[in-house]
Formats: C-alpha cells, sequence, structure tokens
C-alpha cells in the first residue's frame, strides 16, 4: 500500500516508462506483421497506433508532471507543470483515447451491419469533446461542478460502447466473441468505477466547496491563474485523494488504449 507522495510518484513514472516501452514493442510488431492485414484492416490498426501514441504520452506526462487542477498543486516548479500546460496535453490525449473508442465501434459496425453501433461509433467522439469543455470549465472556474458533468460523460459514452457491442455479439464471428464479451465486461466496470467512485468524489468536492461558501474564478481570471499561479507540495494530505484515479487512469486505461491496436480484425458471423 501506498503510504508517501514519493512512493505514489515514483509508482506513477514507473508505470509511464513501462507503458511507452509497450507501445513501441507494439508498434514495432505492428510493422512487421502489415503485409498479413487486409488494407481496411492495417488501415484502421495505424490509426489505432497513432492515437495510442498520444494517449500514452500524454498519460506519462502527466504522470512525471503531476497536476491538481482545481487545487493549483503540482510537484515539479515549472510552468509546465501548471494547470494549462497540464490541461492541455490532457484535452488532446483523451481526444486520442476517444477517437480510439469510435475507431473500435466503427469496426464493430462495419462488420456487424447494426445500424445503432454505428450511430454510437459517431457520438462517441463529439459527446467527448462536450466533457473536455466542462473539465476546462472547472479548471479554469475552480469548480468541481464541470468534473460531475465531465465524468458522467465519458461514463454514458463507455455505457453507450458497452449497449453496442452486445447488440453488435451475435453477428460476428463466433470466434471474436469471446473478445466482444472481455470489451464488454471491461466497458461495464469502467461505468460503474465512473458512477460509483468518480463522479460521486466530485460531486462531495463539489458540495464541500459550495458549504463553504467558495466564491469560483470567471473563465478569464481562470485562464490567466491557471497559466501563472502553482503551488509546489509533496505533501500526502494534499494528493491522497488523486491516488486512486490517477494511479487507474495512467495504467490500466493506458492498457486498453495499447490493446485496441492489437485487436483482430472483426468479421460478420457466416450464414
Amino acid at each position: 500500500m501506498l503510504t508517501s507522495t514519493a512512493e505514489w510518484w515514483t509508482l506513477l513514472r514507473s508505470v509511464a516508462a513501462i507503458n511507452v516501452v509497450a507501445w513501441a514493442l507494439v508498434a514495432r510488431w505492428l510493422w512487421r506483421v502489415r503485409a498479413t492485414w487486409p488494407p481496411d484492416a492495417w488501415l484502421d490498426r495505424r490509426w489505432q497506433l497513432l492515437l495510442s501514441a498520444g494517449y500514452v504520452l500524454g498519460c506519462a506526462w502527466r504522470s512525471v508532471l503531476p497536476v491538481y487542477n482545481v487545487q493549483r498543486l503540482v510537484m515539479v516548479d515549472s510552468f509546465l507543470s501548471s494547470v494549462i500546460v497540464g490541461r492541455s496535453v490532457a484535452t488532446v490525449a483523451e481526444l486520442c483515447f476517444a477517437a480510439q473508442w469510435a475507431l473500435l465501434m466503427r469496426e464493430v459496425a462495419r462488420a456487424s451491419g447494426h445500424a445503432t453501433v454505428g450511430a454510437v461509433s459517431r457520438a462517441v467522439l463529439p459527446l467527448i469533446a462536450v466533457a473536455e469543455v466542462f473539465s476546462w470549465y472547472s479548471v479554469l472556474a475552480t469548480s468541481n461542478i464541470g468534473h460531475v458533468v465531465e465524468e458522467s460523460i465519458w461514463g454514458l459514452s463507455a455505457a453507450l460502447m458497452v449497449v453496442g457491442m452486445l447488440l453488435a455479439r451475435r453477428r460476428l464471428q463466433a470466434t471474436r466473441r469471446p473478445l466482444l464479451a472481455l470489451s464488454c465486461a471491461a466497458g461495464g466496470l469502467y461505468v460503474a468505477y465512473m458512477f460509483c467512485v468518480d463522479v460521486p468524489m466530485y460531486w462531495s468536492r463539489w458540495q464541500a466547496d459550495e458549504a463553504l461558501g467558495l466564491v469560483y474564478l470567471t473563465v478569464e481570471q481562470g485562464l490567466r491563474d491557471a497559466s501563472v499561479h502553482w503551488v509546489v507540495s509533496h505533501s500526502w494530505d494534499h494528493w491522497r485523494s488523486e491516488v486512486v484515479w490517477t494511479t487507474t487512469y495512467f495504467s490500466v486505461c493506458v492498457w486498453l488504449s495499447i490493446s485496441m491496436v492489437l485487436m483482430p480484425k472483426l468479421r460478420p458471423a457466416s450464414g
């Protein structure tokens, strides 16, 4: 069990290094076997690989330079650790991750021929783009209510994907169904975590701020504050509330991102 900020930060950086190496190994393997993939599948996997790189590197950056956005807490005294930089990196990384989801669902829709799944594939990225807007609002205004909406949208998007995969399952080749079932299980766990842990956490933070009568910043004030104001802290009391979600996010979610590159080509059921 982690008992100090130093241990947690070391864990984050170690996992980030492992993730970068894992992505490089997958990229090397994919390039070696590219000739064995049908053209459409190779194009999808190449996009998955590039988008995964954005997510892996973004999470690695945030592991090396952690930032507690609303509280303006950082580990390293540098502009590179500032909220404005950290949130910008996170936005690009998260949009890459969402685009991977959308590509996966597009492939499921293409193989199954299910119109509802196709609609889900087209909805994922716009939904996450909206979530990013709410995230930026929270970060700039220092109000956690935006994070409540943001995380709810992430959970909803994942739930739509699980439903889409369940609808498509019977229309896919039998040998691919266990993989889809595993994806549904992982998605279900993610949805449960978001709505049982993550959203309630941000809701309780917002309620606590409201009880204190906290005065929030305007967006204009927040832009300026997020660019020049940060507080260096290595106190475990300051960071412990961030440990569970960040550790999970920078490890398990990154592994899911890399695993989407390795997804075999989905095929329709015969007959």
